[in-house]
């Protein structure tokens, strides 16, 4: 760990040195993608620069120490001054571990996010749509770009099913732990006996492939298209503009209908079929590793029961790691950082697990 360490920290003095050669910032291309890399290794410089001298100040410490036998106060303060140098060293050490874990290929990808009614009926519409709102609402929040690409309303509000993109940075490093069942306990807007009920919502969360990722076989297609419908099934366009995309060897269909074009309802059809067949890849790569993970908080399996929002309580529980927040109004407003911080966390821990049993392996 600590060659590694050293060897990245060259390579950053090596960029610092590049980037300032007159010959070099006189390429675009070539300057920017040391820029980048540059970047890219910044933070974990920094922290490992910031460990050597704390090494460095306790070596200092542990020295006054040794000469202060005779000194009682200095040595008071020299004993504290070490235990705080201790801490430190140690809390650096788990931050440089972390940061070297390998990072996920797809963190800075948009998502495509996919929320479907389950059990419930129209309360489980209504709370899809309460989760499209917070999903949204945190969206909002960090700067990010919401764009519907289909979706299924109901008479009062509610929805089937709603697919968006949400494009920003870093959207699926934060979003990624989302996908699976989350459920809903209260009493529902059509209920009139006040009895709680508990419906089911499906979430998923897919990172948008690019073209050259996914390579699809237009032969493989077949493509339908059909005239709009809204609540009811009452046509909402005169023309055949909706698009329903079917792919044959999977059998995925995919429908778009909310654009009046039917070229841009194609397009959008063909970003979400290209981000489901990306996840279906990943999924085969994941379910070999996750055989051996006690955590799998990033599997993203649907049917997996992952938070229960009971609004009697006014709490917000993620069975995945046991966190109970009682800030249910807070979280469907989009205050959703404490929970994916708590979740990021316990993803972060696990797979340091791993990675101290593979270098002690080594």
């Amino acid at each position: 760990m600590w060659d590694k360490l050293d060897a990245l920290e060259r390579r950053f003095t090596e960029l610092t040195e590049l980037m300032s050669r007159p010959d070099i910032f006189g390429k675009a291309a070539e300057y920017q993608r040391y820029a980048r890399e540059r970047a890219e290794l910044a933070r974990i410089v920094e922290v490992y620069q910031r460990f050597k001298r704390i090494l460095q100040e306790k070596e200092g410490v542990q020295h006054l120490l040794e000469e202060a036998c005779d000194d009682a106060e200095m040595g008071q303060l020299s004993r504290e001054e070490l235990a705080q140098l201790v801490e430190q060293e140690a809390k650096l050490t788990y931050d440089l571990k972390t940061l070297l874990l390998p990072a996920d290929a797809d963190d800075q990808k948009n998502v495509i996010l996919e929320i479907r009614a389950g059990t419930g009926g129209e309360e489980a519409a209504l709370f899809a749509a309460d989760l499209f709102r917070m999903y949204s609402k945190y969206a909002e929040r960090q700067g990010w770009r919401v764009e519907i690409l289909e979706s299924h309303s109901t008479g009062i509000g509610g929805f089937k099913e709603i697919t968006a993109s949400i494009e920003g940075r870093g959207v699926y490093s934060r979003l990624k732990y989302e996908s699976g069942t989350h459920r809903v306990q209260r009493v529902p807007v059509t209920e009139s006996q006040g009895r709680i009920h508990t419906s089911a919502v499906t979430v998923a969360i897919l990172a948008e492939a690019e073209e050259v990722e996914v390579d699809i076989n237009p032969e493989e297609l077949r493509i339908d298209v059909f005239r709009s419908s809204g609540p009811g099934g009452q046509s909402v366009n005169t023309t055949d503009s909706a698009v329903r995309v079917t792919h044959l060897p999977t059998g995925i269909i995919v429908s778009c209908q909310d654009e009046k074009s039917q070229h841009k309802n194609r397009a959008k059809a063909l970003r979400v079929l290209r981000a489901r067949l990306l996840d279906i890849a990943k999924h085969a790569q994941q379910e070999k590793i996750s055989r051996e993970r006690r955590l799998q908080i990033g599997s993203g399996d649907r049917s997996e029961r992952i938070r229960t929002y009971n609004f009697p309580q006014g709490r917000v529980t993620d069975h995945r790691i046991n966190l109970t927040l009682y800030k249910l109004g807070a979280v469907l407003e989009g205050e959703l950082d404490e929970v994916l911080d708590a979740l990021q966390q316990a993803d972060q821990t696990e797979r340091l697990k791993e990675f101290e049993t593979s270098e002690v392996r080594a």
